[in-house]
C-alpha cells in the first residue's frame, strides 16, 4: 500500500511523454471574434530531424488521483513543447503504469499500456483508460520492462527519454535492483529521468534516492508539488474559444482509407470529448486541455498518415491513384483518380489554413497568458509535472544538437 493517501495533481507525458505535475484548471472561456485570416497560408511543417522515443511510467497506486487527472489535461502542452524543437523531430510515446493492486504480481504490478507510436490519440486514449488503486510501486521493475520490451529508435542519433513518476521510495523492488536498470540503460542508450511527488514526512530524503537513481542512468531529476495545479488560477483570454472550435474543424479536413479508418476517425473525436471533459473535478481543466489538444493537432507531431489520406500524401513515393478501390470511403470510391487527388489536395489546404489560423491564435493567447504572469510574485519553490517535463526535455534535446524555437540564445 502507498504509504502517502493523498490526492494529487500530477501531469505527464510523455508525457510522457512530455514538465512537473500540474493540473491547471481553467474558468469559463469567453467568446472573441475571429481574426481575419493570414495570406499566404503556409505550408504544415513535417518531421525532419532525429527520433525522439518518449516512454512515461505513472504510478497508478490508490494515491495517485490527481496525477492522472493532471496527465490528462497536460499532455498535449508536453507534445507542444516538442513541436518547438528543430528540426522537427519524429516523436513517439509510449505508457506504463505500475502499482495497480489488481495487475499481476508476477510483472510487478506492471502494465504495458502503449507501445511506441506516432498516433498520439491512441496514447490520449490509453491515459483515459487508467483507473488507480492499491498497491506496491516498483520503480525498478516498470523503469526494466519498458527499456526491454520497447521497440527503440535505431538511428544513433535518436534522443530516448523514459520518464518514471511517484511517490514512494524507490528502491523498494527487492527482485530487480536499481544499480541493474542503470547499466540496462546506459548499455541500451536510454536515458532516464525521474520525477517524485511526495512532499512532508520522509519525501525529501526519498526523492534524494530518487535522484541517485536517474543519475545512474545518465539522466536528471526534479521534486514536484503535486498541489500546485488545484493552487494556480488560470487566466482566461478572448482567444480560448476560438482556438477549440478551430480544432474541432479541422476533423474535417480528414479523409479516412485503410480498413481501420473509420474507427481512427471516430477514435479522434473521442480523443476531443476526452480532453473537454478531463478532470471534471478541477473547474476549467477541460477547456485547458482542449486547447492544448487543438494547438497540438495544428502542429507537425500529430501524424495520421496510417488512416489519414492528406498526411498519406506527404509520404514520398505514395501515389493515391495505385490505392485499392476497397480501400477508400464510399465518398471516394464515386470519383475517378484525378478527382479524389483534387479532393484530398482540396482537404490538404483546408487544414493548412486552419492550422495558420490556430498558430496565430495560440501566439497572441501566449503572448496574454506571459503579461498576466509577468503580473504575479514568484513563490512556488517546485514545479508542476509539465514543468518539469518540458524543462528536461529542452535541456536534452539541446544536448542532443537541437534547438528550441523561440528561444532566447
Amino acid at each position: 500500500m502507498a504509504r502517502y493517501l493523498r490526492n494529487a495533481a500530477y501531469t505527464l507525458s510523455l508525457a510522457l511523454l512530455a514538465g512537473a505535475v500540474a493540473a491547471a484548471p481553467a474558468g469559463a472561456q469567453e467568446k472573441p471574434a475571429a481574426p481575419p485570416a493570414a495570406k499566404p497560408v503556409a505550408a504544415p511543417v513535417v518531421a525532419e530531424g532525429p527520433a525522439i522515443d518518449l516512454v512515461i511510467c505513472l504510478d497508478v497506486s490508490g494515491s495517485m488521483n490527481g496525477l492522472i487527472d493532471s496527465a490528462k489535461i497536460r499532455l498535449w502542452d508536453i507534445v507542444n513543447e516538442l513541436a518547438k524543437l528543430k528540426p522537427t523531430p519524429n516523436l513517439r510515446v509510449g505508457l506504463y503504469s505500475y502499482g495497480h493492486s489488481n495487475y499481476p504480481g508476477a510483472s510487478g504490478w506492471v502494465r504495458k499500456d502503449m507501445d511506441l507510436t506516432v498516433d498520439l490519440d491512441d496514447v490520449y486514449k490509453a491515459l483515459n483508460g487508467l483507473t488507480i488503486g492499491g498497491g506496491t510501486e516498483l520503480v525498478a521493475r516498470v523503469s526494466k520492462a519498458a527499456i526491454e520490451e520497447q521497440k527503440w529508435s535505431a538511428d544513433r542519433n535518436a534522443m530516448k527519454l523514459l520518464f518514471v513518476c511517484g511517490n514512494e521510495p524507490v528502491d523498494q523492488d527487492r527482485a530487480v535492483s536499481l544499480d541493474d536498470v542503470a547499466a540496462l540503460a546506459k548499455k541500451s542508450d536510454v536515458i532516464v529521468n525521474t520525477i517524485h511527488c511526495a512532499t512532508g514526512g520522509n519525501g525529501a530524503a526519498e526523492g534524494a534516492e530518487w535522484a541517485k537513481f536517474s543519475e545512474k542512468c545518465s539522466g536528471r531529476h526534479m521534486a514536484i508539488d503535486m498541489n500546485k495545479a488545484v493552487k494556480q488560477v488560470v487566466v482566461k483570454t478572448e482567444f480560448d474559444d476560438q482556438i477549440v472550435k478551430l480544432g474541432e474543424e479541422l476533423n474535417r479536413t480528414y479523409v479516412a482509407f485503410g480498413k481501420d479508418g473509420k474507427d481512427r476517425a471516430d477514435n479522434q473525436l473521442k480523443q476531443d470529448a476526452n480532453a473537454a471533459k478531463a478532470a471534471p473535478a478541477a473547474p476549467g481543466a477541460g477547456a485547458v486541455a482542449a486547447i492544448a489538444r487543438a494547438e497540438s493537432k495544428a502542429g507537425a507531431l500529430y501524424r495520421n498518415s496510417t488512416w489519414d489520406l492528406v498526411d498519406k500524401m506527404k509520404e514520398k513515393n505514395f501515389d493515391l491513384k495505385n490505392l485499392k478501390e476497397e480501400e477508400l470511403s464510399d465518398d471516394l470510391k464515386k470519383l475517378t483518380p484525378d478527382e479524389r487527388v483534387a479532393f484530398v489536395q482540396k482537404k490538404a489546404d483546408e487544414r493548412a489554413e486552419l492550422q495558420k489560423k490556430i498558430a496565430d491564435l495560440s501566439a497572441r493567447r501566449a503572448k496574454k497568458l506571459e503579461e498576466e504572469a509577468a503580473k504575479k510574485p514568484k513563490t512556488d519553490t517546485e514545479k508542476a509535472l509539465d514543468e518539469a517535463v518540458k524543462g528536461l526535455i529542452r535541456d536534452q534535446a539541446r544536448a542532443k544538437g537541437f534547438e528550441v524555437s523561440g528561444e532566447k540564445k
